[in-house]
């Protein structure tokens, strides 16, 4: 096993991992006894103890657990992503109808980098795939980065290169596209991508999370998985907003491009529709 199928890990959790036959990305147990914890194990970032491990439970919350004195058991395993090749613009990920996801930075594509408190805009649009390794069950994905920056610094001349960028993957044959973006000026591109996109025929939908994808409250679990689903399975077209439709983790709502707004700075439910209604709810099973 390569150590950077482990992301992260060292010491005595990387032994265990490596004992159990597990990367990062499968399905893990790790039991104390009468006790057990089962969810995809995740990179670790950002410490120093080497006995912890960190899962995504199935309600979409990260925990971390120490195995000193625990069991690591492989319960299911994921394919290896592939791993980007700078020199590469995109990456393609299944087999048929498929679904473009186009990163633009933003805190859905960030980390918190522990030793000084801040988030870096630091994610490829693979490294999202690792973090859900769930969306290669909705649809088969092409993944590129167009720009790596915070929202704050989004400027006009970007929402052309995004508006190109999604209307070049329609042509090519995408059946939707997905765009992760920062929250904090996310309805002002989906306002100008909606008139630049007009007639678009594809659902095209921004998404983004209020924390970042390596917190344990993070949204951007759900909210893309969410974006994903809308996007390969909607019959709409144009472009709209998905994000939290509460603070609890089930359900998205994908709202009008034109009709949305950042309503408050850190709720996960921030993203309300502006005297209008969502198109849809979206859960992870269902439309």
């Amino acid at each position: 096993m390569e150590e950077s199928r482990l992301e992260g890990y060292h010491g005595l959790a990387y032994r265990k991992l490596v004992e159990a036959g597990v990367n990062v990305g499968d399905t893990v147990e790790v039991s104390f006894g009468d006790e057990s914890f089962v969810g995809r194990l995740m990179p670790r970032v950002g410490s120093d103890d080497d006995s912890v491990v960190t899962i995504k439970l199935p309600n979409g919350y990260n925990i971390g657990l120490s195995v000193v004195d625990a069991s690591v058991r492989l319960v299911g395993s994921v394919r290896a992503t592939p791993q980007q090749n700078p020199a590469e613009e995109a990456l393609s990920f299944g087999e048929g109808e498929y679904v473009a996801l186009i990163s633009t930075g933003g805190t859905i594509a960030s980390r918190v980098e522990y030793e000084t408190g801040a988030v870096r805009p630091a994610l490829r649009a693979s490294d999202l795939m690792s973090l859900v390794p769930e969306l290669e069950g909705i649809s088969r994905l092409k993944t590129q980065v167009l720009m790596s920056i915070l929202s704050e610094d989004m400027q006009p001349a970007y929402w052309e290169r995004i508006a190109r960028a999604v209307y070049s993957e329609v042509k090519a044959g995408a059946v939707g596209v997905v765009v992760a973006h920062g929250t904090d000026t996310m309805g002002y591109t989906a306002a100008a991508l909606s008139f630049a996109l007009r007639g678009v025929g594809r659902p095209i939908v921004l998404v983004g999370s209020q924390r970042s994808s390596d917190r344990p409250s993070s949204d951007a679990y759900t909210n893309l998985l969410s974006a994903v689903k809308f996007a390969k399975e909607s019959s709409c077209s144009g472009v709209y907003v998905c994000m939290h439709a509460s603070t609890s983790d089930p359900t998205c709502a994908v709202i009008p491009g034109v009709k949305v707004r950042k309503m408050h700075t850190s709720r996960r439910d921030a993203f309300k529709a502006v005297n209008a209604q969502p198109v849809a709810l979206v859960d992870r099973d269902r439309l």
